[in-house]
């Protein structure tokens, strides 16, 4: 099965750069510990023609928050912090403006009630991580915290990061090199705040049509000027080496797919990351009297009807914009990894396709 469906998808995405639907892309799975997919096509830069290798790391935009997630979690699994503890109990700042009871489990279930910024920002200074949680602690929710899930598109990575350094010690960047990258052996191939030496192997973003005029249009601002267009400003060094933990990641296929096969059961290479019984919870969806609301557990989205990753929830993991994706089927002991660096219209349909054929080979040879 292995050289079969690493073969078929080698060919789809060959010729999907051929037809010039993909600049440079990977594609990475792991079944019940095994690695039976790890290709790779295209274009990183289009700028200097480097070739996508093994090696190349794609900015993931949001599919860095299932990897932050994972990191909350393994604090959770150590007693470090608990899900029902306040926010506040452990950064004293926070705790201001109607944010005194917000709690772990809130942040992560994205009902905070603070997913706005100050529409002015810039990208300097939402890459100034203490700058940054300095207005995080300042902001007053929109709602009560608890009754309303609304995305926090980048406040997630902050208000999280932040409660992990001043409960763990260690900076938030560092929780993730230590606790998920160093026992999966991936340290130089997933990071959240590239250092300068290896911003050499990150993909070069391309967003056709895409233009820098202003996006904010006078609703709840959750992604500042600063911060739009996303591929212009993930194009950028300052971000991508800052820790950004809803939306900064930057990493190969492999590295993503590695990680979502560690949290299955068995994991991979004797590596499990999380136990079942902490993944069975972390996995739990979200119940709220709110007619729009996602399937969403803590910190991870959840498979369901029309959801791309797959209609069962016992799909759990992240994408990205542009539809950059990691994920984790607890039904076919199935790890998914995907990223690439050309954004268009059609992004969305071709992951699906690439997931659905990695799927469908799995279920057809058990």
């Amino acid at each position: 099965m292995v050289s079969k469906i690493q073969d078929t998808i080698q060919e789809i995405i060959n010729s999907a750069v051929a037809e010039g639907l993909e600049r440079g892309l990977q594609v990475a799975a792991y079944h019940r510990g095994r690695l039976i997919v790890d290709a790779h096509a295209g274009i990183a830069d289009i700028n200097t023609g480097a070739p996508v290798t093994k090696t190349t790391l794609f900015p993931v935009f949001s599919a860095t928050k299932g990897i932050t997630a994972t990191a909350i979690h393994l604090l959770a699994e150590r007693g470090i912090l608990a899900y029902e503890d306040k926010i506040s109990g452990y950064w004293p700042e926070f705790g201001v403006s109607g944010k005194e009871n917000v709690t772990v489990l809130q942040a992560l279930h994205h009902t905070s009630g603070i997913p706005q910024l100050p529409v002015e920002l810039t990208a300097a200074e939402m890459a100034d991580w203490d700058n940054i949680c300095r207005i995080i602690a300042s902001l007053s929710p929109l709602w009560e915290p608890g009754s309303r899930m609304e995305y926090h598109a980048l406040n997630y990575g902050w208000i999280l990061g932040e409660l992990a350094r001043r409960a763990d010690g260690r900076h938030f960047g560092q929780i993730i090199t230590e606790d998920i990258c160093m026992p999966l052996g991936i340290e130089d191939d997933l990071y959240v705040g590239v250092p300068a030496d290896m911003e050499h192997r990150v993909a070069f973003l391309e967003e056709p049509g895409v233009t820098t005029d202003k996006l904010n249009d006078g609703g709840i601002v959750t992604i500042p000027d600063g911060a739009n267009p996303l591929p212009v400003w993930m194009n950028l060094s300052e971000v991508r080496r800052s820790c950004q933990p809803g939306a900064s990641g930057v990493m190969s296929a492999h590295a993503l797919a590695r990680v979502y096969g560690a949290l299955l059961p068995g994991g991979v290479d004797g590596v499990e990351l999380l136990p079942p019984s902490r993944v069975n919870t972390a996995i739990k969806p979200l119940e709220l009297p709110q007619d729009d609301l996602p399937p969403v557990a803590l910190g991870y989205r959840l498979g369901g009807e029309d959801i791309l990753i797959g209609e069962s929830p016992l799909v759990f993991g992240h994408g990205g914009y542009g539809c950059n994706l990691g994920i984790a089927d607890l039904r076919y002991g199935l790890a998914f990894g995907f990223t690439r660096n050309l954004i268009t219209p059609a992004s969305d349909g071709f992951s699906k396709k690439i997931l659905d054929t990695v799927r469908a080979s799995v279920r057809s040879n058990g």
